[in-house]
Parts: structure tokens; C-alpha cells; sequence
């Protein structure tokens, strides 16, 4: 289905603007880039997540840099991470005056483009954001293209993003264990970490941290941003079935059983708001999912504020030996159709993306406090000596949706397996197909939120072991799926599927 909306458009002024637009400058209707910057205006944008403690403290930097440069201040605003998604799509539809906020394929981009939720930027690009124009790749324009219009600026920054863990590497040698390979060896080191250790091995939120190693360890590739209708596998991605219908699923949610009883996450587990990643900091927890960028974030830190530990991480591509890259559209910038300064708003992330003095302050916080000079121009300490940073912690917002790979920097005495892990990944790369798929559920939106409520009242305590009876309750949660309209879902589901991989050529 996506084959017309992620048609190319051309990523250099010659093939893009020509092709695209006819009259680039959009004089028609905008102000040229010289006049934009006459009145002074303050923008707002809005970014995933959660807030910094000295985000004050970095906008007042980054504000003068703007006003002088281009007569702009930013008011910049986060969901949290808390109900994230329901927030979001909440500031895109109550017509709330918003100049610019982050995009993602994760966070219905090409439903909501469709919907009329962002702004065509194909004629503004050229004159308000020309270099971000030049040197955005044709293919990365695609990818935020929908029905012939660009409705986001996508990140440059190559990646690699599966799931994995980190992990007390440290203890696992003390233990004498195998390294990590497998869900035997996994298993054996949390078993030794509950008996001998005396630790919660997965403490805090767990959902996710089993979720994901139960996806990647079956294979499993879940269409259209549900958790429960998915690809058996890579291979076979016409074969699309309900997860939690098949024998491997029940398999698992009966070792999941033996997991929990066994305490290897606490029985408060769903309702916990902390991350397992914090009890690991703090000597109370050994693992937690993270892709290998964040995995570096997380080792990091731990050895800036000299923790006592070894941390490890296992990337869960070595199960089935393959990685996808991750999409372009996965992190991006975009402005919502409620922006009274389009024009201003491509013109500061121009500059954010562009420019080194932008870039790093928005990226890592304010140097010298956040951050220092490495011993070369490609590298950075964190944080900048004589700085705390249990009082002052690592700069650490979504930035995502601006980063441009030549701008990056790497941080010196830092984790160096990212690198390993990158060229590990190369020779075992396959393209993504699934991620492109776009699902409309206007057509089943009545059974996709009757079988949303079925899996978070039932779907999740069964995939922690939170029930006395695993025959019992598996019964009873395919029974209400059923009940919710799942197989009108899963026929949805693999219309939509099929249509994309015909146009692509996917068998």
C-alpha cells in the first residue's frame, strides 16, 4: 500500500525541487527567506518523552543564539513518556498552535499525514531549510512522502536499532555462566542471579523487557503497530497469524509462568513505574531491553558515575542471525497544519540539524557543565570535568528527530561495542519490510479498540505469568479476542499486508 506513499521525490535541489516544485520558493504564499525573519516570533515545538532538569538553562542559551541569528525564540514542550500516545495524538487533533514537532513511523506518521495532521513542506523546503534540502538523501525523502507530498524532515543518522540486553556482565562471570546465546542461557543466568545473588533479576516495568525477547526469540514480526497480529517470521511474511493463537505462544506464556513463580520479576510488575534499568544502577536488577544506541547511553553512564559494575549487552539479532536498519521516517520533524510559522520553523531546524553550535547544545547540553571537548574535534566528555553527575545528569532529551550523522559526536572513554555491534550488523543486513506498512484502521477501529482493551486486561498479566491458571486464562483470552472482532482484524491486517508486498514484489 505504501508503494504511492513513500514515492521518491528527489533529495538534492536539482532532482527534488525541479520534479516536485515547480516555483521552490513558494512566493506565492510565503514570505522570501530575507523577509521571513523581519518580525520577531516565538515558536513552540513539542518533543516525545520527558524534560531535563536543566532544560531551562539550555532554551536560554539556545533562545539568544536564535534571536540573534533569527530574530526567534522556541517555547519547546514534552509529552513525558507517561500515556505518551494518547497525549500526542491529543496536541495534533485539539487544533492546539503548535510550529514543529517530532514525527515517527512508531507514532502513526503516515496515519496521520493521510489525516491531515502535518503540513506539506515540498515547497518550503528549498527556501527555508536549503541545506537540510541538499543533503537529506532522495530515498530518506521517500520515506516521508505521503500521496506526493514531504510532511516530515527525517533524521540523517543511519542506525541499527533491534532489541537486546544489557546486563551485569560482572556477575554472570562470578557466577561462572555461559555467555548469553540463547533462552537456556538466559534463563540459567537469571536463575543464578535470583538463588545466589538474592536479586530480582528483571525489576520495575517488565512488560516490555520479556515482550521483546519473546518477539525476537520466535521471530515474530508484528504488522502495523499492533502486539498481536504478526509474521511468523522473516522469511514467511505472507504467513500472518494472531501471536497469540499459535503453539509457540502458548509455550511461551507456560515458561513465562515458571519465570514468574520462580521470582524472577515481581508480582507488582505491571503497575511499577520505574524502570528495571534504575534498579540496575542501584545493585537490584540485571537486566533490561535496549537497542544498542541506548545500551551505549546506559553503559555510559554507569561508568561516568563510576558504578561498581561490568555491564554486558546481547543483541537478540544473533538468535536468527539478521538485523533490519532502521527506517528513516522512524525519527523525524514535522510541522502540524496548526503552525502559524512554517516559514521560521524550518528555518531553526535548518540551523539546529546544520550548524555544530546548534547542534551540540540542543544534543548535549551546555558545554562545560554537560559536556567538553575530547582530545579531537569528533570527540566529547561527558560529563565536563569536575561535574557530578548524579547532581548534574547527562543531557539526555529526544533529540532524535534532528540528528545528522557528520554533526554527531562520539563520547571519549565511552562503551566502544556500538561500533563492534555496527559492523557485526553490516554483513547480516536485510531490508525492512514490514515497517512500511501502513495501516489505516479507520475501516476496523470499533475492533481494534474492543481487542486493545482485551490485551491489556488479559493479554498482559498472561505474558508475565500473573495468573494462577495458564490453560485457563489462555483459554479465556482467545476466547474474548475472538469476541472483540480479532479475526475481522487479522483480515484486515493481511489485506493491507498483501497489497504492499504484491506491489513490492515480496513473496
Amino acid at each position: 500500500m505504501l508503494a504511492s506513499l513513500l514515492a521518491g521525490c528527489g533529495g538534492s535541489n536539482d532532482n527534488a525541487a525541479g520534479k516536485n516544485n515547480p516555483d521552490p520558493s513558494g512566493s506565492n504564499a510565503s514570505p522570501s527567506a530575507s523577509e521571513a525573519t523581519a518580525k520577531k516570533v516565538k515558536l513552540t515545538w513539542y518533543l516525545v518523552g520527558d524534560t531535563h532538569k536543566d532544560m531551562d538553562k539550555v532554551m536560554a542559551e539556545w533562545n539568544k543564539m536564535l534571536e540573534k541569528d533569527l530574530n526567534t525564540t522556541v517555547d519547546l514542550k514534552f509529552t513525558t513518556w507517561n500515556d505518551w500516545q494518547t497525549k500526542y495524538n491529543l496536541l495534533l487533533t485539539s487544533g492546539e498552535k503548535i510550529d514543529m514537532i517530532f514525527a515517527s513511523s512508531w507514532a502513526d506518521f503516515y496515519k496521520l499525514s493521510k489525516q491531515g495532521a502535518f503540513l506539506d513542506l515540498t515547497k518550503l523546503l528549498p527556501e527555508y531549510a536549503p541545506v537540510t534540502w541538499g543533503n537529506v538523501p532522495k530515498d530518506d525523502w521517500g520515506s516521508v512522502t505521503v500521496g506526493g507530498g514531504i510532511y516530515a524532515v527525517p533524521n540523517t543518522n543511519p542506525e541499527y536499532t533491534p532489541s537486546g540486553y544489557v546486563y551485569r556482565e560482572d556477575w554472570r562471570k562470578e557466577l561462572g555462566l555461559p555467555e548469553f546465546s540463547d533462552l537456556n542461557s538466559i534463563e540459567a543466568y537469571m536463575d543464578a542471579v535470583k538463588t545466589k545473588k538474592h536479586v530480582t533479576p528483571i525489576n520495575g516495568l517488565v512488560y516490555d523487557n520479556v515482550n521483546v525477547l519473546f518477539k525476537s526469540w520466535n521471530d515474530f514480526q508484528m504488522i502495523g503497530g499492533t502486539e498481536l497480529i504478526g509474521a511468523t517470521s522473516y522469511d514467511t511474511p505472507r504467513d500472518i497469524q494472531i501471536v497469540p493463537f499459535t503453539d509457540k505462544y502458548e509455550a511461551w506464556v507456560k515458561k513465562m509462568k515458571e519465570w514468574a513463580d520462580k521470582g524472577y520479576w515481581n508480582k507488582n510488575s505491571l503497575s511499577s513505574k520505574q524502570e528495571a534499568g534504575d534498579f540496575i544502577k542501584t545493585g537490584q536488577g540485571a537486566i533490561y531491553w535496549r537497542n544498542p544506541s541506548s545500551a551505549g547511553g546506559f553503559i555510559n553512564e554507569v561508568k561516568a558515575k563510576k558504578l561498581n559494575m561490568d555491564i554486558g549487552y546481547f543483541p537478540f539479532t544473533r538468535f536468527h542471525n539478521y538485523v533490519m536498519p532502521t527506517l528513516p521516517s522512524s525519527n523525524a520533524m514535522a510541522i502540524p497544519k496548526s503552525s502559524e510559522n512554517p516559514e521560521r520553523s524550518l528555518m531553526v531546524l535548518d540551523k539546529l540539524r546544520n550548524d555544530p553550535a546548534y547542534f551540540d547544545l540542543m544534543t548535549y547540553g551546555i558545554e562545560g557543565k554537560h559536556w567538553a571537548k575530547g582530545k579531537d574535534p569528533k570527540s566529547i566528555v561527558i560529563p565536563a570535568p569536575g561535574v557530578d553527575l548524579n547532581v548534574t545528569p547527562r543531557f539526555d532529551i529526544a533529540s532524535w528527530g534532528w540528528r545528522y550523522e557528520p554533526n554527531m559526536l562520539k563520547e571519549e572513554g565511552g562503551w566502544d561495542g556500538l561500533d563492534k555491534l555496527k559492523e557485526e550488523f553490516k554483513p547480516i543486513s536485510k531490508p525492512d519490510i514490514f515497517g512500511p506498512i501502513y495501516m489505516d484502521y479507520d475501516p476496523v477501529k470499533t475492533e481494534l479498540a474492543a481487542v486493545n482493551q482485551v490485551f491489556e486486561q488479559y493479554g498482559k498479566p498472561l505474558m508475565l505469568g500473573l495468573i494462577p491458571d495458564v490453560d485457563a486464562a489462555l483459554k479465556t483470552y482467545r476466547d474474548k479476542l475472538k469476541k472483540a472482532g480479532i479475526d475481522k482484524l487479522l483480515a484486515y491486517v493481511k489485506e493491507q499486508s498483501y497489497q504492499y508486498f504484491d506491489e513490492k514484489g515480496i513473496k
